[in-house]
């Protein structure tokens, strides 16, 4: 149980409230008004009893070097993604709060840090750094040095969604054959260098199939199925910071299949047939080593697009230019996202929900065919039924077309005749008939 102990110097009063951790460590606390010593006391011994206490000395570790400590528990990163972290700390978390002890980190105080980082980052760079320095706080929280997350329901500047540029069958041809064989070529490149097969059959494949430009540059020449027209997506190889080219699975973590178009096979066949299966399909133009995303691009391919009269145009807008054909021609939102590898459906429809709106008039169209054919039918069945005269789609009439002209005169044959009665299943008379009100009858 916590005590307040009133003390004497210097002719002034002073109250110290000593009191113990959950752990048995003694603490004391001074105050100048016995009042606040009381009430302090009081949240100590309410903390204690309600497992929630936090003990001042825990958040007295600075946020740089809690955030060390945080990132080294980021292992199960991707290196990119942990690459990505440790450069917002250094560049962003580090100089601001580096200095700062955790417990004098105030919701205020982060408030006004992520305002003036708006003034000068884009919108989804302040959210990565402000998300970063969140979940080094949560861990705090959770390791019990700190009360709560001072860093949540901050007003974060809103997402500007940029409008995503999809290329025309035309245009991707255009760009592919600008990638491999250029028409301006620099005069200080060798000849060797200046035509590349693999570069064009490397647009073609990146702009119909969704792949992401590091699984491309890491598929092998053995996970091409020809016959079966899939390419398995199995690895991916990115360029990380210090060090170098990292290979590892792809974002998700799992493997999957992607459909190649018949013309495409047919222009991958002659180019696998000279490669043996653990090698590279597309690879540089020097030593045969994996495609970089940086000088691929600053080799050809933004020659390439200006050439093309597309400038400024991303390897990854190859990407968006895939779902965008795929859906065009049909593919559902199950068979886009298997193509492009999103985690879930939901990630599908949030980056290309848009697409699926220009499909709104097939189904439109579908439903007016739906429904002139059912009235169709129901125009069929009314005039067979006024006529006495039954026509159902697939089945043999049981009265000859062309012999009967008196339905009455044909039963009373039929039964001097001596042919039996029960065709319908009912004893004694003739076979049951559907009328055009619905429902079965028996002729007598």
């Amino acid at each position: 149980m916590a005590n307040i102990e009133k003390r004497q110097r210097d002719g002034r009063t002073s109250y110290r409230v000593r009191y113990r951790t959950p752990a048995g460590v003694q603490r004391s606390k001074t105050f100048a008004r016995r009042s606040d010593a009381e009430r302090f006391r009081a949240t100590v011994e309410s903390a204690k009893n309600a497992g929630t206490y936090i003990d001042p000395a825990r958040a007295r570790l600075t946020v740089g070097e809690w955030a060390e400590r945080w990132l080294s528990g980021q292992a199960h990163l991707k290196p990119s993604s942990y690459e990505r972290s440790a450069g917002i700390i250094r560049a962003y978390v580090v100089p601001t709060w580096g200095q700062v002890r955790l417990s004098e980190v105030s919701h205020a105080d982060v408030q006004a840090w992520v305002t003036t980082l708006s003034a000068t980052r884009s919108p989804s760079t302040v959210r990565k750094i402000h998300r970063t320095l969140s979940l080094i706080l949560d861990l705090a929280v959770r390791d019990g040095r700190l009360g709560r997350n001072v860093a949540e329901k901050i007003n974060l500047p809103r997402p500007v969604r940029k409008e995503q540029r999809h290329l025309t069958i035309s245009q991707v041809e255009q760009l592919a054959r600008e990638c491999g064989y250029p028409s301006n070529v620099s005069k200080h490149r060798s000849y060797a260098e200046r035509a590349h097969e693999p570069y064009r059959l490397a647009v073609l494949f990146l702009a119909y199939t969704g792949v992401r430009f590091g699984e491309m540059a890491a598929l092998r020449a053995g996970r091409i199925d020809l016959l079966r027209r899939r390419a398995v997506i199995a690895e991916s190889v990115t360029v990380v910071q210090g060090r170098g080219l990292v290979w590892g699975t792809p974002k998700t973590h799992q493997r999957r299949e992607v459909p190649l178009p018949r013309f495409l096979v047919e222009q991958l066949a002659p180019h696998l047939a000279r490669q043996a299966p653990d090698d590279l399909v597309f690879t540089g133009v020097r030593r045969g080593s994996p495609l970089r995303a940086a000088i691929f691009r600053r080799g050809h391919f933004d020659a390439a697009a200006t050439a093309i009269g597309i400038p400024g145009l991303h390897p990854h807008e190859l990407r968006h230019t895939a779902a965008s054909l795929a859906i065009a021609a049909g593919a559902d939102v199950k068979v886009v996202q298997q193509m492009l590898g999103h985690a879930s459906a939901t990630m599908t429809m949030d980056t290309y929900g848009h697409l699926f709106d220009n499909r709104l008039d097939e189904v439109a169209d579908a439903l007016d065919r739906a429904r002139a054919q059912t009235e169709a039918d129901e125009d069929l069945w009314t005039t067979t039924a006024e006529e006495d005269h039954i026509v159902c789609p697939g089945v043999s009439p049981a009265v000859p077309e062309g012999e009967v002209t008196d339905l009455a005169e044909y039963r009373s044959t039929r039964i001097s005749a001596g042919q039996p009665g029960s065709e319908g299943g009912t004893p004694g008379r003739i076979r049951t008939y559907a009328s055009a009100s619905g429902g079965r009858h028996s002729i007598p």
